[in-house]
């Protein structure tokens, strides 16, 4: 269990071996993983085909994690906005173009040299991405930036026991791991798993308390 490790820097006994192996407590989890995490074929070659069709082409790379932790989760509104908002104040998506700027654009073609940015995002539910695919497709971006958005899957259902559920779950954490910055739910081991195994520094949502995104959205990890 990866929460079990902090326990072990508390016993004198282990303490000293642990300082020695990893000077940097933080990196327990991301060192154990790359040893120890051997993916089959099938889940590999899940990874390395998605990434090499929407992430590989891109200069810069986001993953998005979403996590409802709701009685009854789904496509909540709230949720949707403090991922806009957390991903835009923080400088990890552009804003969108105002009318003027989206006027002056539409006077010019559309630059080859106009910066990729790929959107991974992964969530049960199919809404997040869409609604954020959307976003950009209807409106530029206010740096000319394309941004072009992507889910491997929206099952709606955790399918306990589902094996090809499991490896399409695993698959994404890899693919999260590949990304440049990620955005996770805060509290979700899929999350943590995922911006450990790639050694990344997340920005994680706070859980919000009612139906209303939380102000700030979202904090970076320390």
């Amino acid at each position: 269990n990866v929460y079990f490790v902090p326990s072990l820097w508390l016993n004198p006994t282990f303490y000293t071996v642990l300082i020695k192996l990893f000077p940097q407590k933080e990196t327990v989890f991301h060192h154990l993983a790359r040893y120890l995490f051997h993916p089959t074929n099938q889940v590999w070659g899940m990874v390395t085909r998605y990434y090499h069709a929407h992430l590989s082409k891109a200069e810069e790379t986001l993953g998005i994690q979403i996590r409802v932790f709701d009685k009854n989760p789904g496509y909540f509104q709230h949720v949707m906005d403090q991922v806009v908002s957390c991903t835009q104040r923080e400088k990890l998506l552009p804003e969108l173009a105002t009318q003027e700027e989206e006027e002056e654009e539409a006077k010019f073609n559309i630059s080859e040299s106009a910066k990729l940015k790929a959107v991974l995002v992964t969530s049960l539910y199919p809404e997040y991405s869409e609604n954020l695919k959307n976003m950009f497709w209807e409106r530029p971006s206010s740096t000319g930036e394309i941004v072009e958005v992507s889910q491997p899957s929206g099952e709606r259902v955790q399918q306990t026991k589902n094996k090809l559920h499991d490896q399409k779950a695993l698959a994404e954490i890899y693919l999260l791991s590949l990304t440049d910055n990620i955005v996770t739910s805060a509290r979700s081991t899929f999350g943590y798993v995922a911006y450990s195994l790639g050694g990344l520094k997340p920005w994680l949502l706070y859980h919000p308390s009612s139906a209303t995104a939380p102000d700030p959205p979202c904090v970076r990890s320390k």
